[in-house]
């Protein structure tokens, strides 16, 4: 459920005459979106990046320090043998000497795909299909000297040597539904954010890979209609909370001996979340967590013994944050990992026997993420809220001296992606006034040059009458500060009180209140005669381990009483209606509208709640437990979080939307909420959207679904 909804509802501080009103299609069309850039490949040596041009004909390299183009090394109209006019993405190989393009995606699940891959020789210019057997190719992984890929076909993986010209079948005992070799489950890639479980040792003659056995995970159905005659049923395996996950094992094939061996890591690990080999030997990293997420173990495997030692194991009382695996970077002997155990996320370097040698970030504040690290200058780069949690600014420090240097100089909200080693960066920054600016900056921090400035978008702004936004705090159920905004009409008037909407995402380690740049529905509801207010409750983000864990094992809780809380400051202001105060949230946040219109003794008149999880029994099991452990472990916190037990308790006027496709909260949970309002006689309004998924998209699906809630509103309120 991390980052399912990216609701952009900051607003724009500008005034001006003879200012134009927002429409509400013009925001859900995109017209205000502000722009980045399409998505890089560093090169090896980090002086360049690969990019493909607007039409995905052409794949440019270009010199991060002049911007000008280095080289066009593919060109689907010049490459000997192409039967492709265009492509989708590209792949490039380690050497930089081979590339994969891929046309005709296919999705499988929100991240994963698969398609029909070419491959192509930069040298001899010559393009040709990547293989010849039936079945869209998915997961392409190269050898670290480009001469070999791994790749899976229905759950099988392949390998290809470019030298010999030759292709051979690794594993054979793939089958849908029931055996993965390489590729993840669903779960995987919803809750551990990968798709991939495969790498190859740095010599390339070893290759690891994760095998899923999902054979006993109940199987989940959904009905789709696609305006057919019969509808059909998608069916998929969905472990949900208690219930039986796939059994993980990762096996190393040996290339040249062709066999597959199973590395012995303890049976007790229920999840391999990532593994990697090390930059150089045959040792292999592989990064597990026991069921209840609260113990991890990173093992180095000998990939030809298959003898594992731990060499690095951290438990807490709660749970480990399985986030941050991603940001532990391994070169020469040592590697850097971040942790949550000073109470706040920092990073720790350490030697591979798994000895730590020093704490390289303090202080009261979080490292939200590690970026890069430059081995031949001992620099690790990162991204922290350490001035504010609404802001984020980008960091070096020094692993030999410790000293720190701030790269980032525009307060507000930066984000960086680097070059290979740290040596560039391409920089986002925004903030409550400015839309989103791309620049690219080398490791001092200095800026070469802006790609993305978006000009247009400004002039656009400058001409429209835009509500302000004020960022304030306001005290939790318990008296802490939370931080808040409250978004005003652009011809506010004091005198006047007006309804309010609270808008919330609320859930473990989120963050709606920032300050950056963004226009959604909300902007517009400001011109309907609504002040709109978002506060971030306990447990989300950006305030240190005890903040964001609070709620461990009572989700639902905390975040329905800080809201209600919330509603009831808001209601003392004296332009506020405190008789007319509604709640809005997606996922997460639709739970939370069910809590906290059920535990709210009333301070909601009215709210909305799309694709709510009702019960967490109905969530899948690996964010679900994170958080809660299983229903047999803590059946009082699953009760006392259940919207469908406190549905008797509801008050206020509900709109409750779902769509009828979901394969990540299930519309199972509408449907059995539903049956509990029904019994408790709890009139309520319902929308459904036929064959949409969890996000609804669409620019008229979503204007659509807006001009619903605000008509509800208005009518409700």
């Amino acid at each position: 459920m991390k980052n399912i909804i990216a609701l952009l509802l900051t607003g724009f501080l500008f005034t001006a005459a003879n200012a134009q009103h927002l429409e509400l299609r013009d925001i859900t069309s995109g017209k205000y979106y502000a722009w980045g850039v399409s998505s890089v490949t560093s090169s090896a040596d980090g002086e360049s990046y690969y990019q493909a041009d607007k039409e995905y004909k052409k794949i440019i390299k270009y010199s991060y320090k002049t911007g000008q183009p280095v080289d066009t090394i593919f060109d689907v109209a010049k490459a000997r043998e192409s039967t492709i006019s265009s492509f989708q993405g590209f792949v490039i190989s380690p050497d930089e000497k081979r590339l994969l393009v891929y046309t005709d995606y296919e999705p499988i699940y929100r991240h994963s795909f698969k398609a029909n891959y070419y491959y192509y020789d930069i040298r001899r210019n010559m393009v040709r299909k990547l293989t010849e057997n039936t079945g869209k190719q998915s997961i392409p992984t190269f050898s670290r000297d480009g001469r070999m890929l791994a790749y899976v076909i229905d759950n099988n993986i392949w390998l290809a040597k470019f030298d010999y010209d030759t292709e051979s079948q690794v594993t054979k005992d793939g089958e849908i539904g029931k055996i993965i070799n390489g590729g993840t489950d669903w779960v995987y890639e919803e809750e551990f954010g990968t798709t991939c479980l495969m790498d190859f040792s740095a010599d390339g003659r070893l290759l690891a890979f994760v095998r899923f056995d999902e054979s006993e995970v109940p199987m989940f159905s959904m009905q789709m209609f696609n305006n057919q005659l019969y509808p059909y049923s998608s069916t998929f395996k969905y472990p949900k909370a208690g219930e039986k996950n796939s059994t993980v094992t990762c096996n190393v094939f040996d290339v040249d001996a062709k066999t597959i061996r199973k590395m012995n890591i303890p049976e007790s690990m229920e999840y391999i979340p990532r593994i990697e080999f090390l930059p150089s030997g045959d040792e292999l990293a592989i990064m597990t967590l026991n069921r209840d997420q609260n113990k991890f173990d990173m093992y180095l495997a000998n990939a030809r013994s298959a003898v594992c030692r731990s060499i690095l194991h951290e438990e807490n009382s709660r749970y480990v944050d399985s986030e941050l695996f991603d940001y532990i970077k391994f070169f020469g002997n040592q590697f850097v990992y971040v942790s949550e155990k000073s109470g706040y996320t920092h990073i720790y370097l350490y030697d591979n026997t798994g000895v730590m040698q020093k704490q390289l970030t303090s202080g009261n504040y979080d490292v939200t993420k590690l970026l890069a690290v430059d081995p031949d200058i001992k620099t690790v780069f990162y991204e922290a809220a350490e001035e504010s949690p609404l802001q984020r600014a980008i960091y070096k420090v020094d692993m030999v001296k410790g000293l720190k240097t701030k790269l980032s100089a525009k307060q507000g909200s930066n984000s960086a992606t680097f070059s290979e080693k740290g040596k560039y960066y391409i920089n986002g920054f925004t903030n409550l006034s400015t839309p989103r600016i791309t620049s690219v900056h080398d490791a001092t921090g200095k800026e070469l040059r802006v790609l993305q400035d978006n000009a247009q978008l400004k002039n656009s702004l400058s001409g429209l009458n835009l509500p302000t936004k004020e960022f304030i705090t306001v005290k939790s159920a318990d008296g802490r500060d939370l931080n808040a905004y409250i978004m005003k009409p652009a011809d506010f008037n004091s005198s006047r009180k007006y309804p309010l909407v609270m808008v919330q995402y609320s859930g473990p380690n989120s963050q709606q209140v920032s300050d950056s740049y963004g226009m959604d529905w909300t902007d517009y509801l400001t011109t309907q005669g609504f002040i709109v207010a978002a506060v971030d409750g306990r447990g989300t983000g950006a305030r240190g381990e005890e903040f964001r864990k609070c709620t461990y094992m009572n989700l639902g809780i905390y975040e329905s009483d800080d809201q209600a809380a919330a509603a009831r400051y808001f209601a003392t202001l004296p332009y506020i209606d405190g008789s007319k105060i509604a709640i809005w949230g997606w996922s997460y946040g639709g739970y939370n509208v069910l809590m906290s219109m059920s535990r709210g003794n009333g301070v909601f008149k009215a709210g909305v709640a799309i694709a709510p999880v009702t019960d967490w029994r109905y969530y899948d099991s690996v964010y679900t437990e994170r958080f809660m452990r299983t229903p047999q472990q803590n059946m009082s916190g699953y009760d006392a979080g259940s919207a469908i037990q406190l549905a008797n308790k509801l008050e206020g006027n509900l709109l409750l939307v779902h769509g009828s496709a979901d394969d990540n909260v299930h519309f199972q949970n509408s449907t059995e909420y539903i049956t509990a309002l029904i019994n408790a006689n709890k009139q309520f309004d319902m929308f459904m959207f036929p064959d949409k998924d969890h996000s609804i998209g669409g620019s008229s699906n979503r204007a659509y679904l807006y001009e619903k809630i605000i008509k509800f509103l208005k009518t409700n309120m």
